[in-house]
């Protein structure tokens, strides 16, 4: 049989990178075998399941690439199925009426778990079981008509095929259910895969409080698409070797369940910029440049960006660039006025000697044709004049003309700058800075 997947979110909101994670997965399986991956959304909250809600998930899911087979199905549009899948249920045997908890608000209709121990292999953690006296009935309509979420996905995994249903580890306990569901509606129980789940340093279920957690955040926050599906790919699998950056088209390749681990997963932003940055280097300079124009338009500074000067600019960062927001640090470069970091000066111009190097530095530039060679050579020769060691008034000048201590090759950032704004700079800073 061919293998068919889904991705079945319920959009409340924001898509958390562990159910997007589920995704990726499913998707890969999907391709690698062949087979189908499909959508389905799981929108019978009618509160929260919004439109809004729901487009979110599709932007989500198009930024990535993941690409569905089939038209997604709407849960919502099965409720009347729903019921007369409990009904019969009913019927068989296989449940009974309770008014819950005796609200008197009307009768819920209940599965009744087989009352023996139950076993299954996951494809993933391996032979699970759970014994019978664990395991309790559990309500699949309540007293207003509406499924809950056990008959409803279980229901909806018949209709659509399902032959493998890979899922977060938080779902182990509702599979013994869901196994009991499909073996008492007379259908084939798909393959269950559960995936590990994504922690932070402290071993707990990483959320939003340990940084970014949802898709949009980290589209909003400069990262690539690629970058992100790489990196979550990585998070409980491997390849078996020590590769970090592969494409889609190589992970498909390599992407088997049984390199799936079983243990949690942690979530290392460091990791996932590293991996990012490693993108943005390698993406064509035009891209690069459209993506850092589309990200400087929305700053009160980005008009002051002329056109060659901002490409001349994005030539000298992009290898140097972690995330698209690394533009919103160049404002050095396009405006008069700029802001100084306290703690740059306070290590790199508060400090005696500083003052006689810079103004020496200052005299040669003032002549020189400023090229990055020739800016290296002054520089080089105020060093070894003074007897210090090479590279070690680099810092000094890169805070004097940028106000900050990170930033490309100083000699480039310098020659880019021109001559004129140069010489101002140093000349503020010896002024204002240097003791």
């Amino acid at each position: 049989m061919s293998v068919r997947v889904r991705f079945a979110p319920s959009p409340t909101g924001q898509v958390h990178i562990g159910n997007i994670r589920a995704a990726i997965f499913n998707w890969l399986f999907a391709r690698h075998e062949c087979g189908k991956f499909l959508l389905r959304i799981e929108d019978t909250d009618r509160e929260r399941s919004t439109p809004e809600a729901v487009q979110t998930v599709l932007d989500a899911m198009n930024w990535l690439g993941l690409t569905y087979d089939e038209a997604p199905l709407y849960q919502s549009t099965r409720l009347d199925a729903h019921r007369e899948a409990a009904e019969t249920l009913l019927k068989a045997g296989h449940a009974y009426k309770e008014d819950k908890g005796g609200t008197g608000k009307g009768e819920c209709i209940i599965f009744k778990m087989p009352g023996k121990d139950m076993m299954f292999k996951d494809v993933i953690k391996g032979e699970l079981r759970k014994s019978a006296k664990d395991m309790s009935d559990l309500v699949i309509l309540r007293s207003d008509g509406t499924p809950t979420f056990h008959l409803a996905n279980v229901l909806d995994d018949i209709q659509m095929n399902i032959t493998h249903i890979i899922r977060g580890d938080d779902h182990v306990e509702n599979t013994y259910r869901h196994i009991a569901l499909f073996q008492a509606l007379g259908a084939t129980v798909p393959a269950y895969g559960h995936l590990p789940m994504i922690i932070n340093q402290q071993g707990k279920p990483y959320s939003k409080r340990d940084g970014a957690a949802f898709v949009g955040e980290f589209r909003e926050k400069g990262f690539m698409a690629e970058a992100l599906f790489n990196y979550l790919t990585l998070l409980g699998w491997s390849p078996g070797d020590d590769r970090e950056k592969m494409s889609k088209d190589v992970l498909v390749s390599l992407f088997t369940l049984d390199r799936v681990k079983s243990g949690p997963a942690q979530m290392d932003i460091k990791k996932l910029t590293h991996l990012n940055a490693m993108y943005i280097a390698e993406m064509p300079l035009d891209q690069f440049i459209q993506k850092e124009r589309s990200v400087v338009s929305r700053l009160e500074w980005g008009n002051a960006c002329g056109e060659n000067l901002f490409k001349e600019v994005c030539k000298l960062m992009q290898s140097r660039a972690h995330t698209f927001t690394a533009a919103e640090e160049w404002k050095y470069f396009f405006v008069s006025d700029i802001a100084y970091d306290e703690k740059a000066v306070k290590k790199n111009l508060n400090k005696e000697g500083v003052k006689q190097l810079l103004i020496k530095a200052k005299e040669r530039l003032a002549t020189a044709d400023f090229s990055a060679k020739s800016i290296e050579d002054i520089i080089r020769g105020v060093e070894k004049e003074n007897g210090m060691g090479e590279g070690k008034l680099n810092q000094p000048v890169r805070v004097a003309v940028t106000g900050t201590s990170i930033g490309a090759g100083i000699y480039e950032t310098v020659a880019l700058l021109g001559q004129q704004c140069v010489l101002k700079r140093l000349g503020y800073a010896i002024e204002h800075f240097c003791i």
